[in-house]
């Protein structure tokens, strides 16, 4: 099926893009105020501040690239099987972020890329008119793809206005967004609609964008299933699980874990070990999501009573000791390390209401994944991986810090091997069926009526 354009329909609401421009400006103080609060941590959000109004860029490699937003990490992260086809065809490519944690990313999987003058990095200006407009004059796209959520209106309706075909891929929307959008009345809904088209990641997500009238869909599946996993860190992962092996240990890894998770893992990981006497006692690796949080995990742990060690205390794999109850993941881009070391995975965000985190990633590394009832973000695959095998639902109300049925549901498959090894299997097969999605998108965009010609 091919797309025609979706900007007939998606008309710009001037009431009401006017009032989102006042604000942005009233508020702009506040967002610089904010990257100098987060500068605490690091300087580096300080970094290239012209950028994000739209100026201080170095001379662009070449005018007329595919130009490719991907917000923070998970964006980046599902972009690269797309970004790394577009090289092979000889395409320069602009890519773009918001977050710092996104570029620092995006420079690590592209570093050859970026250093041979293929891939130029900036950041995404603020949705400011006069930002966007100076950012799309310099660069002159000759098609944009913005990844999975993203739907800044100056840019969407800027790019309408003047013609220059923007998709949104690896689309997906909750229910909880589609109501949000749908309270903006026909406003929010035209922003949407301003898209030259969406590639939508399921059927759900498809319908959820068509009930905001938009009418140019195709659904090409997650690219999440083609990313590949690092083989060094796949590697080093293995070679970590040998040596727990050696030793008897199982592990337990808590993945890219949100505020209030922990703590509810770390009492039911308490409650495990107080209630089962194991021969040896298995492992727990608790990976937060946000870097800025390892402190403040490190302190719960440390609270809680657990013999822990930090992952960055190791330059290589951890050596485990007998009396190690918990490690401290506060690594950055080490998850296919994680997910190939441990035999279970306690995925984050699925836990509290945050929506789940990536649980395709642990399936490829053929790790099998306890879900909490939270995974709207991740909806079709986590209902796949349940079909398949490849995970399980913990059941039990956790929104109250309650760790009753996580610890049931650990216990349940730590002291049950074969039914973890028929789950790691099925995990392998899951995440390799629903590949492909990379060459889909390719397909549908080859299949678009618009001149792919650098902007005036």
């Amino acid at each position: 099926m091919s797309l025609t354009t979706n900007s007939e329909y998606g008309a710009r609401p001037r009431f009401w893009f006017a009032v989102y421009q006042l604000l942005w400006h009233l508020l702009l103080p506040l967002a610089f105020i904010r990257l100098a609060w987060r500068a605490r941590h690091s300087i580096q959000y300080l970094t290239y501040l012209p950028e994000r109004l739209g100026y201080g860029y170095s001379k662009p490699i070449k005018q007329g690239v595919i130009w490719i937003h991907a917000v923070s990490v998970g964006e980046t992260r599902a972009a690269q099987p797309l970004i790394q086809a577009y090289l092979a065809r000889g395409e320069s490519i602009l890519l773009t972020h918001m977050t710092l944690n996104g570029r620092r990313t995006g420079a690590a999987l592209f570093a050859k890329a970026i250093a041979a003058g293929q891939i130029q990095q900036v950041y995404l200006p603020y949705d400011l008119c006069w930002s966007v407009a100076n950012f799309i004059r310099i660069f002159k796209p000759k098609l944009g793809l913005f990844m999975e959520t993203e739907a800044w209106p100056t840019v969407v309706f800027y790019c309408a206005q003047i013609g220059m075909p923007l998709f949104l891929v690896n689309a997906r929307l909750s229910e909880r967004s589609a109501r949000r959008v749908n309270r903006f009345g026909k406003a929010g809904r035209a922003l949407f609609q301003a898209f030259t088209g969406i590639l939508a990641q399921t059927e759900f997500d498809a319908q959820r964008y068509r009930s905001l009238g938009v009418r140019n869909i195709e659904i090409v599946g997650n690219l999440k299933f083609d990313v590949p996993l690092d083989p060094e860190l796949v590697k080093q992962g293995m070679a970590w699980r040998k040596d727990l092996h050696v030793n008897q240990r199982t592990m337990v890894c808590a993945a890219s874990t949100r505020d209030g998770e922990e703590l509810i893992i770390l009492k039911a990981w308490k409650n495990l070990l107080l209630s089962h006497s194991f021969e040896v006692p298995p492992l727990l690796c608790l990976v937060p999501r946000h870097p800025e949080r390892f402190s403040d995990v490190a302190d719960q742990i440390h609270g809680a009573g657990f013999q822990f060690r930090r992952r960055s205390e190791w330059s290589g794999i951890p050596q485990i000791t007998s009396d190690l109850e918990v490690i401290l993941g506060d690594s950055m881009g080490e998850m296919p390390m994680y997910y190939s070391a441990a035999n279970l995975v306690v995925m984050g965000g699925s836990l509290l209401p945050f929506g789940g985190q990536n649980l395709i990633e642990a399936c490829a590394a053929g790790c099998p994944v306890l879900l909490g009832e939270h995974t709207y973000n991740f909806q079709q695959a986590a209902l796949d991986a349940l079909e398949a095998g490849a995970a399980k639902r913990i059941t039990g109300d956790l929104i109250l810090g309650e760790p009753i049925a996580l610890m049931e549901s650990l216990k349940s498959l730590l002291l049950n091997t074969a039914e973890l090894e028929k789950m790691s299997d099925a995990a392998k097969v899951y995440s390799l069926e629903h590949q492909g999605a990379t060459r889909k998108i390719l397909a549908a965009l080859e299949h678009q009526n618009f001149s792919l010609s650098s902007s005036d």
